[in-house]
């Protein structure tokens, strides 16, 4: 099989947006996953956290 320069590319343009498109939707289901929302509750809240400081 003989590969081209365009047909490369247009490979890799197609796999590369699939690709990037599944990433994206997985980033999305685990960033509002329910069970995650305590650890990320938590997370935000903890810059609030006063016994948390810098040099201590």
């Amino acid at each position: 099989m003989d590969f081209d320069h365009q047909s490369v590319v247009a490979f890799s343009k197609s796999w590369g947006l699939f690709y990037l498109i599944g990433f994206s939707i997985a980033v999305t289901i685990y960033a509002l996953w329910p069970a995650k929302k305590a650890e990320f509750d938590r997370a935000a809240n903890s810059i609030l956290d006063t016994t948390d400081r810098p040099g201590r």
